[in-house]
């Protein structure tokens, strides 16, 4: 761990120098890669340093320790030594968590489907909370959302609704929010006071440039058409909506939010290359699914992963056994607990594999 930390203190204070390179600086591509690298490896960068301080006083403790001393500074020096010894255990830890691979889609910007499942018009509606309770925690961390696609429900829900979020980060707090969500309660329709169960799905997909899934004109059909509003009906008269086929895959992406043709078809094109990039993580994974499949699931829609009881105000992550009694909180964006339980154990679930 040592001879690693010590590579990257290395690599750390030479991008320093190079920062400092009147050509680097003239170099907006090299400057942008370089400050990136740099910034990535700074808090390991930080803790390193840190430590080896740590350890130096350390040492000059255990050696005043084997001194000639009187009861008081004894004292004084043992207490030293025990905080020291306390806070070197800390940094550790640390930095075994700073150094496990950093997954390279954490800090994108992430697309979000959610989709009304087993349940009809309540699952519609649940999936509009969803939509709630993820626009509600972005905004409690600064990000900007915006809609790319959605088609109501009758009854005000969404059948399905697509989104961006802007924001560093986003893709390394919310990647395990994919899969299969159960709500229980009363739906507003149910006049006999039954608890019925439905789901939706979510599926968060990192932002994919350009460079990274390269979509060809020639391998893609656009269609144009009225966008419509709930139920069906026709919204407008021009057609401005547009649907992106994908022919190598068969992968589509529709989008009729937007103001002008032009501006959907960006917006359809831009989850068409998430979609596809998507599918071809998740084939990757599953090549090395016996040995790498984590605590925290695969991102497969279809599986289960939270169950939200109203009755009980309870929410109950099924991954890793977390069960918090203040659901009326987590709905209105407060999930900073279950996201911070989530990437704990992603993390201890890596440790575990590296000291095998």
């Amino acid at each position: 761990m040592l001879d690693r930390l010590q590579a990257l203190a290395d690599r750390y204070e030479k991008l320093s120098e190079l920062l400092c390179d009147p050509d680097v600086a003239a170099d907006p591509k090299r400057l942008r890669e370089y400050s990136k690298e740099q910034s990535d490896l700074q808090e390991a960068y930080e803790a390193y340093t840190e430590y080896k301080q740590v350890m130096e006083q350390l040492s000059d403790a255990k050696v005043m320790q084997g001194e000639k001393l009187d009861d008081e500074m004894r004292e004084m020096v043992k207490m030293e030594i025990e905080e020291l010894s306390a806070r070197r255990d800390e940094l550790e830890e640390k930095i075994r968590i700073l150094l496990l691979p950093k997954d390279p889609n954490d800090d994108k910007n992430v697309i979000v489907e959610i989709r009304g499942a087993a349940g009809g018009d309540e699952a519609a509606l649940f999936a509009y909370d969803l939509y709630r309770m993820y626009t509600r925690f972005a905004d409690s961390q600064g990000w900007k959302t915006e809609i790319m696609e959605m088609s109501e429900s009758d009854l005000g829900g969404f059948k399905e609704v697509i989104f961006m979020i802007n924001g560093k980060g986003a893709y390394s707090k919310l990647k395990f929010e994919s899969g299969a969500h159960r709500v229980q309660r009363i739906p507003a329709t149910e006049s006999g006071g039954r608890i019925h169960t439905s789901t939706s799905t979510v599926a968060v997909m990192p932002e994919v440039e350009d460079v990274e899934v390269e979509i060809l004109d020639k391998d893609i059909r656009v269609d144009t058409f009225c966008s419509s509003g709930a139920g069906g009906q026709s919204v407008n008269t021009t057609k401005s909506a547009v649907r992106v086929l994908h022919v190598p895959t068969g992968i589509m992406a529709t989008c009729q939010d937007g103001k002008s043709q032009n501006e959907n078809k960006a917006k359809a094109l831009q989850v068409l290359r998430a979609r596809i990039y998507d599918i071809k993580r998740q084939e990757e994974e599953a090549k090395y699914a016996g040995e790498r499949k984590s605590k925290v699931g695969t991102g497969d829609r279809s599986e289960r992963i939270r169950t939200y009881n109203y009755p009980q105000s309870r929410v109950t992550d099924h991954r890793i056994g977390l069960t918090l009694h203040k659901l009326d909180a987590v709905m209105n964006g407060d999930m900073e607990e279950i996201i911070s339980s989530l990437t704990i154990a992603e993390q201890a679930d890596m440790l575990e594999k590296e000291l095998v």
